[in-house]
């Protein structure tokens, strides 16, 4: 009876395990992951064929919302084991050897919507083993070893809708499976339930929906009270096993609209009870497998007004006549799958003129049967998996409506020109897995609404021009394992609305695309010719291209091409390709694919050139697909990743790399793939020393990037280390420690700027001196060797605050009285010449030096720089030169840091203007000897009593 009798919703299919690996992934967050484990639209997946936990592992990220663990050989679930796990909605626990639970495992699992348990070896679930899980929605505990179900063990899952708890050991006590307040699907299949009792079960009305009790030994049926007002699908197949059984349901299933009693052995009594019981709302009735009185089953089942739709599978009925559905007025649709019927009355669904489904599958037909004719309202027809061996042009006379047939799996060799004439509203018509070598112009002028052909696993040898061109309509053509050779242009005329078509694994050569054939497919979006027999042998550009007119393409997959030999890809191949997203040349023997391949494929996003044999690959080749997001390059034969620094792939997020022979992976790499997610370096031979360094500190640290199976990568060199694990490879000698260096870096600084700072506080007079001491040294080398010419007799050093005496008492003395030619900066420096300069020159340009010293003097920044000049040629040129006058007393502790100064005075005699307060005139008259003079020595027997050492 099709789908509409098979009850989808029964069986579990967790989004997760419609995830393929082998295709694409994306993560949410990236990092290693030990064990193997992978992280997938927000799941995290520890499953597979070389997965075997046997404990939960502790390094998956918090974050996930989908956790598959199935399908390892974990005993325990401890308490700590999914503590972190608040954001968890799906937790598949799926065949495990999980014999014991800790009490508040799942306790922190408040999100948690779908939990399953399934094939494990639970014995009893105890209380508060589901504590936590207040929003759990759905579970699954089928095929465990449970005998009981404690009181209060469901009692915190109060939103849960769904429970599957078939195939266990359950025989007693399941009154907790019915205190559930909001459930609506309970399957208890399969357990060892003898009594089945309104009574014992609950006292209140019940949300439930559908009950499968099927395969259980019950012996007392009692329903006796309205506990399911619900229920609308009761499944009771195989399940009571003797005939003599108590049964009680009053009128208590009034709402039933799907009822399977199939593989039951109830007497007929009791049938009719059962469907009078049912009467008013029955509209799918399954009757499987039934071992006897078939017959008058069907009469009872076909008065009932309500019904619609009827299973009939496994009943071996061989042939039916005329008498077998004539009450069967109402039927819509009637399943007969695996009955060996080997022929059909002519009036056998005569009285069925509203059936709208017939499924003859899986039968011993050898023609199509004529009672179909019959059936003027047929829309669907399933004549697959039989015998027939050819087909007639009145097969399908009078069904003018169908819309769907179903002929495959059977003996047929041709097709007759006129086989669809009559099925002008035909839109899927299935004819794979036949013997199929002509088609005899069966698809040239019937068939306008068909829009999916399958003709796939037949032998058709070649498609002659226009062979499809009456399917107008036709949107999905399946040619594929056929023995096809022969293509050529007009072969898919007509085919304006095709959008995928499915050439692979035929002997297509390169000659027989070459010629245009794809051109009249302007709507195609995917196109798969793998597995031919398609070869190039140069990369020259091609005169015509075969994909030039599919400005619409989307996929093209031409991977694994039977013939022997290295092969290459023409320059333009996939010149016109405007929009596609995605290719496939895999284990093609290619050699290297010119730089300008994919200039024509801008918006291309997922390339697959994996198991070829390149060895490397330039940047340039990448340059005009800048929106890829997945990259498969893995058996290669790639010495190295290199060439992704400049192949300028800055959205991609996917890339697999496996079985290649690079040993290193640099940081540069890795740094200019910025939005990548997911890496696959698995069979690789990484080399354990230095050169690795970065991409393991990258592995451990980076938290984007999922480095699949990262922890199983091995060293195979150097030799000592081959076999180890690479993540157990000790960089910290490759590594500079910064923290170290950090350290002593501010170490350092701190101590420096603690020397300034004492150095400053306590020094900087003698900075200060040093300072213009090295001017004073640059000024004196530079006019060593300068033989100035005397200007004036002496230059006066001094200080503004003191030329109040320089001018009252000192220039009329020795200018006026005494006639002495003096220099002072205020009067006789040049203008606009450099003061240091004017200071050099003067000093120079003179005898001697008269240095007029205060306090005010020692402090003053030009002064000190005359100072030292002088000094300089004191003592470097050896000539008595420099004259010193003190206007204050200054203690020696202030002249500390003028060292040079200090020297001198100890050596030298000064004259003192305090102490010459009582003889003045002595004052003069030794100052005019000390400008005579030509050495300081003698002065010293006329200085006593005026000067003193320092």
């Amino acid at each position: 009876m099709g789908s509409r009798i098979k009850r989808s919703t029964f069986f579990f299919s967790p989004a997760f395990f419609l995830l393929s690996f082998s295709q694409f992934v994306i993560p949410l967050k990236g990092f290693a992951l030990k064990n193997a484990c992978k992280i997938s639209f927000n799941v995290a997946i520890c499953s597979g064929n070389f997965v075997k936990l046997q404990d939960v592992p502790q390094d998956i990220p918090p974050t996930v919302k989908g956790f598959d663990l199935s399908t390892n050989k974990i005993s325990r679930i401890r308490t700590t084991d999914f503590k972190e796990f608040r954001l968890l909605e799906v937790l598949d626990l799926k065949n495990n050897i999980i014999s014991q639970v800790d009490e508040g495992a799942f306790i922190n699992l408040r999100s948690l919507k779908k939990l399953n348990l399934n094939r494990n070896k639970l014995g009893k679930l105890d209380a508060g083993l589901f504590d936590g899980l207040q929003n759990l929605t759905e579970l699954r505990v089928t095929r465990n070893r449970l005998k009981m179900v404690e009181p209060s063990a469901l009692k915190s899952l109060v939103s849960l809708t769904f429970l599957d708890i078939s195939n266990n050991k359950l025989c007693e006590n399941i009154r907790p499976l019915f205190q559930l307040p909001n459930l609506s699907v309970l399957s208890m299949a399969g357990n060892n339930m003898r009594f089945f009792e309104s009574g014992h079960l609950t006292n209140t009305s019940l949300q439930l929906k559908s009950l499968d009790l099927s395969r259980n030994p019950i012996t007392v049926f009692r329903i006796t009270a309205d506990i399911l007002p619900n229920l609308t699908w009761l499944n009771l197949r195989g399940t009571f096993k003797k005939r003599q059984v108590t049964w009680d349901v009053r009128t208590f299933l009034g709402n039933v609209s799907l009822l399977d009693i199939s593989e039951l052995r109830l007497s007929l009594r009791y049938m009719t009870s059962l469907l009078a019981s049912v009467n008013s709302s029955l509209t799918v009735l399954r009757m499987d497998k039934m071992s006897c009185s078939l017959a008058e089953l069907i009469n009872i089942s076909c008065s009932i007004p309500t019904m619609s739709a009827l299973q009939l599978q496994n009943n071996k009925l061989g042939s039916i006549n005329s008498s077998v559905f004539h009450l069967c007025t109402n039927v819509k649709d009637l399943d007969l799958q695996r009955n060996q019927i080997n022929s059909t009355d002519e009036g056998a669904f005569r009285s069925m003129k509203e059936l709208k489904v017939l499924t003859l599958s899986d039968n011993r037909l050898q023609s199509v049967p004529v009672a179909t004719r019959n059936l003027p309202n047929l829309m669907k027809l399933d004549l697959s998996k039989n015998k027939i061996n050819a087909l007639h042009c009145d097969d399908f006379a009078n069904i003018t409506k169908l819309r769907h047939l179903k002929l495959n799996a059977n003996l047929i060799s041709a097709l007759p020109s006129c086989v669809f004439k009559e099925v002008t509203k035909l839109e899927v018509l299935k004819l794979q897995n036949n013997s199929i070598s002509q088609l005899n112009t069966a698809f040239k002028m019937y068939l306008p609404n068909l829009k999916q052909l399958h003709l796939n696993s037949n032998k058709l040898v070649a498609i002659n021009h226009g062979e499809f061109g009456g399917l107008r309509s036709l949107q999905n053509l399946s040619l594929h394992s056929n023995q096809i050779k022969k293509l050529g242009m007009g072969s898919f005329l007509g085919l304006k609305n095709l959008t995928d078509i499915h050439l692979q694994l035929n002997m297509i050569e390169t000659e027989q695309i070459a010629g245009g054939v794809f051109n009249d497919l302007i709507n195609l979006r995917r196109l798969d010719l793998s597995n031919n027999h398609i070869r190039y042998y140069n990369s020259r550009p091609l005169r015509n291209p075969p994909f030039l007119h599919l400005s619409l393409l989307e996929t093209l997959y031409i991977p694994s091409q039977r013939r022997r030999g290295r092969s290459q890809l023409p320059s333009n191949i996939l010149k016109g390709l405007s929009n596609l997203l995605e290719f496939t040349c895999r284990n093609s023997q290619l050699v290297w694919l010119p730089v300008d391949t994919f200039s024509y494929t801008p918006r291309l996003q997922r390339l697959d050139i994996s198991s070829n044999e390149f060895q490397d690959l330039s940047p340039a080749l990448f340059h005009p697909i800048k929106d890829v997001r997945s990259l498969y390059i893995s058996r290669t034969r790639l010495g190295s990743l290199e060439f992704l620094k400049d192949a300028r792939l800055g959205k991609l997020n996917f890339l697999q790399s496996k079985r290649n022979v690079f040993s290193v992976i640099s940081e540069d790499v890795l740094e200019s793939l910025p939005e990548l997610v997911y890496v696959d370096f698995q069979g690789n031979n990484f080399t354990c020393d230095c050169d690795n360094a970065g991409f393991l500190q990258w592995v451990k640290e980076n938290n984007k990037t999922q480095v699949f199976d990262a922890y199983n990568f091995e060293c195979n060199y150097p030799l000592e280390l081959k076999s180890k694990k690479l993540l157990d490879l000790d960089t910290q000698s490759c590594t500079v420690n910064t923290d170290f260096i950090c350290f002593i870096s501010t170490t350092c600084t701190i101590l420096l700027f603690m020397a300034m700072s004492f150095t400053y506080h306590f020094l900087r007079w003698q900075l200060t001196y040093a300072y213009y001491f090295f001017l004073a040294l640059l000024a004196d080398k530079k006019r060593k060797n300068q033989q100035t010419p005397r200007q004036y007799d002496a230059f006066v050093s001094y200080n503004a605050h003191d030329e109040h005496w320089v001018l009252r008492n000192l220039l009329p003395k020795l200018e006026e009285e005494q006639g002495w030619a003096l220099c002072l900066h205020h009067r006789d420096f040049e203008p606009g010449k450099p003061i240091i300069e004017n200071i050099t020159d003067a000093i120079y340009g003179s005898r001697k030096t008269i240095c007029v010293i205060s306090r005010r003097y020692l402090e003053s920044e030009w002064c000190s720089r005359e100072i030292q000049v002088a000094s300089f040629r004191l003592f470097d040129e050896q000539k008595d030169v420099l004259i010193l006058i003190f206007l204050e007393d200054i203690p020696t502790r202030q002249l500390s840091p003028f060292y040079r100064m200090k020297k001198m005075l100890k050596s030298k005699t000064y004259l003192s203007w305090p102490r010459a307060e009582g003889h003045p005139e002595v004052f003069w008259e030794k100052l005019r000897q000390a400008l005579l003079s030509k050495d300081m020595l003698d002065l010293k027997p006329l200085a006593r009593g005026i000067s003193h050492k320092v």
